[in-house]
């Protein structure tokens, strides 16, 4: 009698912890989001910097804003992104007019 009770018992406690294993893992996790002014901001700053790549004028540290832009509206940061969009947009300015420079000719 007791070596059947015993076997209910594992056999119960058995069921119950595959019950509870199964209830968490249903649950998905909510994907940050920022606000539409952020939103707006990181793909005017997308659209700048491929501009100025097809240009050839793209500077490093526009490029490295716009991934810190990208990165921080993953995490829902969106003053961040805010920030480091405007700050792309500014870099590729500066490198667009860049290319209206006149060239310097070193020996002459």
């Amino acid at each position: 009698m007791s070596k059947v009770l015993l076997a209910l018992t594992t056999a119960a406690l058995l069921g119950l912890s595959g019950c509870a294993s199964t209830q968490t893992a249903s649950q998905p996790a909510a994907k940050p989001t920022i606000s539409a002014e952020a939103q707006a901001a990181l793909s005017a700053a997308q659209a700048d910097v491929k501009a100025a790549k097809a240009k050839n004028a793209l500077w490093t540290t526009a490029d490295n804003a716009l991934k810190a832009a990208e990165a921080a509206a993953a995490k829902g940061d969106s003053e961040t992104v805010l920030k480091q969009s405007k700050l792309a947009r500014d870099h590729v300015q500066k490198g667009l007019a860049q290319l209206n420079y006149p060239m310097l000719k070193v020996g002459d």
